[in-house]
C-alpha cells in the first residue's frame, strides 16, 4: 500500500480544507507540520522531480516571509540550487499543503486534482 505524506501548516485554512478532504475520503496519511519539520534539500529535490513543476511553483508567494525577504524580485536571478537552499531554510516559504505520493507530489490543494490522484491509487 502506498505511503501518503500530508505536509501542512495547521493554522492554514487551505491546509484545514485539504485535511478534511483526506479524512472524508478515509485516506490514511502521515501528518507533518511544515513549520516544525520543514522538507530538507534532498526531499525538495525529490518533490521537484516527482511533481514535474517549475521550482518557482514551490514557493508560498502569499506568505509574509516571502514578501518580507523580497523573494519575488530576487528569485529570478537565483539558480535552482539557491532556490532549494532557500526553501529548505524555512517551511513558511514552501507552498502548502503538500501531498506526497509514491509517484507524484502535489503542491497546494485543488480538490479535483487530489481526487484524481487519490482514486488512481
Amino acid at each position: 500500500m502506498e505511503k501518503i505524506i500530508f505536509i501542512e501548516y495547521p493554522a492554514c485554512s487551505t491546509c484545514k480544507k485539504a485535511k478534511k478532504f483526506l479524512d472524508e475520503c478515509e485516506i490514511n496519511y502521515v501528518d507533518r507540520n511544515i513549520k516544525n519539520d520543514n522538507p530538507n534539500k534532498e526531499e525538495l529535490y525529490e518533490f521537484l522531480n516527482k511533481s514535474n513543476i517549475d521550482v518557482n511553483k514551490m514557493f508560498n508567494t502569499s506568505g509574509l516571509l516571502y514578501k518580507e525577504l523580497n523573494i519575488k524580485d530576487r528569485k529570478e536571478k537565483m539558480t535552482i540550487d539557491e532556490k532549494i537552499d532557500l526553501l529548505s531554510s524555512n517551511g513558511m516559504l514552501v507552498k502548502r499543503p503538500i501531498l506526497v505520493l509514491d509517484d507524484d507530489v502535489l503542491f497546494g490543494f485543488k480538490e479535483e486534482e487530489w481526487k484524481k490522484k487519490i482514486n488512481k491509487n
